[in-house]
Parts: structure tokens; C-alpha cells; sequence
């Protein structure tokens, strides 16, 4: 077992304001057994497409800064037109890119991203409102230039390639090699790994390539789900997640839960772990679904408005 569902595991045993709720967990997964619940095809409406480089590259730009969308109260929420739809959140960031790499955005050259300036990143996103945390995804965006720079002359189809056609290697090296990536947080003492956006990135070049090229790995069973905000709120919607009064209490009123405080730890950690419960469960009822594959399933779930009667956590952090 890797190191994310091991500590995973860890903390969803230890867990003292969240709880997994078993019947609704196995209900859920009769559903999508059952077939009543899809996985969604890759979205090639809102993702760019181009040359191999480009393409990789394009999916590393956007992971690599693929967090935090909600506003401050009071505050308009970032949005952008695309195709006459107004767009915000992950849909809008990765319209926004492609639109940007559509009208002549270098996307796939590692010194544009490692000499971008904040303004210049806000011209390229352009829309209305603006993104939190603006000057720490121009930063990321020059770290990512120069290391891709300075270790694999300066494309991301090498970083890829370093990885040897293993998912797991690909989100390590991310971690090891590029700061913004490295997602561990302290719980009760003991290191927890998370590697949300490095996982993510592997999937996207999977599903992208359809499993084939710079999206073949040969252990993506091994990925796990991606803990962000979206896949508590619907489990919690579902009935799988439990909180307790005090955490509820927060969430609801949309208080911040501080980044690597043990509420906040636990609502990730076990949002991968009942998410591998899910698979596990299919597993028994004769279905096979890979963790990522159900991530895409309850993500799409949280994209519908019955999945946002409640609020999701608030966290600011680049790490989701």
C-alpha cells in the first residue's frame, strides 16, 4: 500500500470529528453498480488539445494551479466567458488556458512560465473578479519554468517520460522536484500525504491520451482519490460523511478550518479512504472501478445543485 491510502487509513481510524457511515456508503455504491450512476467521458469541450507537448504541457500549467476557487464573502466570484457560457471554478481555468493557448500563448515554453508576472497571469485568465491567492499561482507557474528549465530542458514531455510509465512515480517526482506539489500535512504526529494535484495530473494525461502515449501508466489502480472540497460536500450530501457538531457547525457557516488542523486533515484523509471503501465495496458486488475513476463520478455529482445544499470546507491553500 502507498504511502497516501496507508495514511489514509491512519487518520480515518484516529478520526475524532469525522465518521464514514457504512449503509451509505454501500448504498451509494449499488447505485453506480447498478448502473444508475456514470462515470463522465474526458471533457474535450473545456480542455485544450494540440501538438503531444503542447498538450502535456497544457495539463501541467493547469494542474499546477488548479485550487482554491471560492471567494471571500463579499467578494464577486472569478468568471469567464467562454463560447457564449459563463464559466467559473476548474471549468473556467481550464477554458481560460485554452483559450489562451488557442490565440498564440506559448503553452508549452518552460522560460514564458518562468519570467510570468502576476498581471500577466491575470490578462491571460482575463474574465471578471479575480482567483485568490493571484501572486502564489504566478509563482508556482515560475517554479514549474524553471525547473523545467533547469532538470529537463525545459519540457514537461520529459519530466513525463522521466517517470517511466508509472502514475505513482509521476506525483513523486512532482512532490520531490516542484514545492507547490508537495501536499503532506501533521496529524496526531505522523506525516500525511495527500499529492492531490500530482495525482491529478497523472489522470488528466491519462484520460487526455486515452490511455495511450504520454497517458499510458502502468499502475493507475494504484491512484487514489483527489481530497479537495467538492468530494466531502457530496459525500456528506450522500450520507457517507458524518461530521461532528462543532466541525458541522463551521462548514455550514463557512468558517476556515486552518490548513493541516486535524478537522481539516480528517475530512480529506477520509474522504481517500471512503472512497477506496466505495471500490472495495464494487469490488464485492462484481464491478471493477479504479479510486480515480470514482473520483470523476462524485465530482460530477458536485457539479449539480441538489449536491450544494450544504457548503463545502473552506480552506486557503494552494494545495486544492
Amino acid at each position: 500500500m502507498w504511502e497516501v491510502l496507508e495514511t489514509a487509513e491512519r487518520v480515518a481510524e484516529e478520526s475524532r470529528q469525522v465518521r464514514i457511515e457504512r449503509h451509505a456508503l454501500v448504498d451509494f455504491a449499488r447505485r453506480v453498480a447498478a448502473e444508475t450512476i456514470q462515470m463522465p467521458p474526458w471533457d474535450s469541450f473545456h480542455h485544450f488539445s494540440g501538438r503531444d507537448e503542447e498538450t502535456v504541457s497544457y495539463l501541467l500549467v493547469l494542474d499546477s494551479i488548479n485550487f482554491c476557487f471560492w471567494p471571500e464573502r463579499g467578494e464577486a466570484r472569478w468568471e469567464m466567458e467562454y463560447q457564449s457560457n459563463s464559466l467559473s471554478g476548474y471549468y473556467g481555468l481550464a477554458a481560460a488556458l485554452k483559450k489562451a493557448a488557442e490565440s498564440g500563448v506559448p503553452i508549452a515554453r518552460a522560460d514564458y512560465w518562468a519570467e510570468l508576472a502576476p498581471y500577466q497571469l491575470t490578462q491571460i485568465l482575463g474574465g471578471k473578479g479575480e482567483l485568490p491567492l493571484m501572486r502564489k499561482r504566478s509563482e508556482i507557474l515560475n517554479e514549474l519554468g524553471q525547473v523545467l528549465q533547469r532538470e529537463y530542458d525545459g519540457q514537461a514531455l520529459k519530466l513525463v517520460e522521466a517517470s517511466g510509465k508509472s502514475a505513482l512515480n509521476l506525483v513523486r517526482l512532482l512532490a520531490e522536484k516542484l514545492t507547490s506539489f508537495r501536499d503532506v500535512a501533521e496529524y496526531l504526529g505522523h506525516r500525511i500525504f495527500f499529492y492531490k494535484r500530482a495525482q491529478i495530473f497523472a489522470a488528466d494525461l491519462y484520460a487526455a491520451f486515452d490511455g495511450k502515449g504520454w497517458g499510458s501508466f502502468n499502475d493507475m489502480d494504484e491512484l487514489t482519490a483527489f481530497a479537495d472540497y467538492k468530494l466531502p460536500q457530496v459525500l456528506r450530501h450522500l450520507g457517507i460523511f458524518g461530521y461532528a457538531e462543532n466541525l458541522a457547525q463551521k462548514v455550514d457557516q463557512e468558517v476556515r478550518l486552518e490548513p493541516s488542523s486535524p478537522e481539516e486533515v480528517e475530512i480529506r484523509a477520509n474522504t481517500i479512504w471512503a472512497v477506496e471503501l466505495i471500490r472495495l465495496e464494487l469490488v464485492r458486488l462484481g464491478k471493477t472501478f479504479r479510486a480515480f475513476e470514482i473520483d470523476w463520478i462524485l465530482w460530477n455529482l458536485g457539479q449539480r445543485t441538489e449536491f450544494r445544499k450544504k457548503p463545502y470546507h473552506r480552506t486557503l491553500t494552494i494545495f486544492y
